[in-house]
């Protein structure tokens, strides 16, 4: 087995807890999506109008006339994204969806402060800095994954004609696309870092936007059930099949999704970086989605988030990442304190709710799940994000 050399020492530690795991986490960063990079690489042969509009006619179903003339291999890719797995079963979603609209702004609030910074300080991290995604277009990102959240999770989003469906599939069309910029660009190294977005990476995020945020949620003070929050895993289980993560590394259940993650955690290097400017980009950008303007408002709710950040991924991990410096005691306490008076105030004076920190995180923070534009199936033709045309 080729193991890229910046996974050799953590490869090792892992083995020792769950050799089986370990072999296959390190296989799967040299394995991508074969049936999408022939699909991408396909319609790269054709101008930016032409992939829109033959992307967007399979997506909503245009019909036949449509895709007449389209490459097989769009046709091949959709025919697997509409194929559901043996164990898809669109009622067990109904509960997580509930809990996710009786929650949703705690959720958001774990999202980013928590799992969002924990999926990506693998050398996955390394993808997006090299293409310039989260340095150049920070607001956007965050915009994009909380909006792909929250769609997933609204009733009905994840049926073939739901947003939910949509935005999972498109996720999986431009890591294609990424990962094959990526392996053509001389920034790349895979002997070093295996492929880019290799399915690994994404076996590992999945696993923390899901059995970690479980875990994040209750710490800020969400709510509920054992049938609830296997509905949770199961929406997002869906949601990692259709973005085309393989059966040997997606999980089957909350347990093996914390197992997916610890093993890959020992696994990857030490924080790289990368993982280091795109984690303070992520929490800087969330004051702009909140609709903070001025440097006194985004520098306050930045230092908010930073604290409910270090309180949700530990010292430890904060430390790694050049958090800035500073105490997280009563952060949490705080947030949830606030967050059951909130929930009161709300109550009995909803005209009357204080626009503070809590308020602005938690509540403007779900205006960015929201595109007037509806979902873009353009795709990137460079791999600098300022070099590449709008997507």
């Amino acid at each position: 087995m080729r193991i890229p050399t910046d996974y050799l020492e953590g490869y090792e530690k892992a083995r020792r807890i769950d050799p089986e795991l370990a072999d296959r986490y390190i296989a799967h960063t040299h394995i991508g999506d074969p049936l999408g990079e022939a699909m991408t690489d396909d319609l790269a042969e054709l101008d930016a109008d032409e992939q829109w509009r033959l992307i967007r006619a399979a997506m909503d179903e245009e019909g036949e006339e449509v895709l007449r003339n389209a490459p097989a291999s769009l046709r091949a890719f959709f025919k697997d994204a509409e194929t559901p797995p043996d164990w898809l079963e669109y009622a067990a979603f109904a509960p997580g969806v509930r809990m996710f609209h009786r929650d949703s702004g705690v959720i958001l609030a774990a999202f980013v402060a928590g799992v969002l910074i924990e999926g990506f300080t693998t050398n996955i991290a390394k993808s997006f800095f090299v293409t310039g995604r989260v340095r150049d277009q920070g607001v956007r990102r965050l915009g994009q994954n909380n909006r792909h959240m929250t769609e997933i999770f609204l009733p009905g989003g994840m049926y073939r004609q739901g947003d939910g469906w949509k935005l999972s599939v498109r996720i999986r069309i431009i890591h294609a696309r990424v990962r094959h910029l990526l392996n053509n660009s001389s920034d790349w190294n895979t002997e070093e870092w295996g492929i880019p977005i290799s399915t690994a990476h994404l076996g590992y995020a999945i696993s923390a936007f899901s059995a970690r945020l479980l875990k994040h949620m209750k710490t800020l003070g969400a709510t509920y059930n054992d049938e609830e929050r296997k509905s949770f895993m199961d929406v997002w289980r869906y949601s990692g099949h259709l973005m085309g993560i393989p059966e040997e590394i997606l999980f089957r259940d909350e347990a093996e999704a914390l197992h997916v993650y610890d093993i890959g955690h020992m696994c990857e290097p030490e924080t790289p970086m990368e993982s280091i400017v795109m984690a303070n980009a992520l929490i800087n950008s969330a004051p702009l989605i909140a609709g903070r303007t001025s440097p006194e408002e985004r520098q306050k709710l930045a230092q908010y988030v930073y604290r409910i950040a270090r309180g949700l991924i530990g010292r430890h991990a904060a430390d790694q990442l050049m958090f800035p410096s500073q105490s997280s005691f009563g952060a949490i306490a705080g947030f949830r304190l606030q967050q059951r008076y909130g929930r009161f105030l709300a109550k009995l004076f909803p005209k009357r709710m204080k626009d503070n920190n809590f308020t602005r995180f938690t509540g403007l923070l779900e205006t960015s799940t929201f595109d007037t534009e509806g979902i873009r199936y353009s795709l990137p033709d460079h791999v600098y994000a300022e070099e590449s045309s709008s997507w």
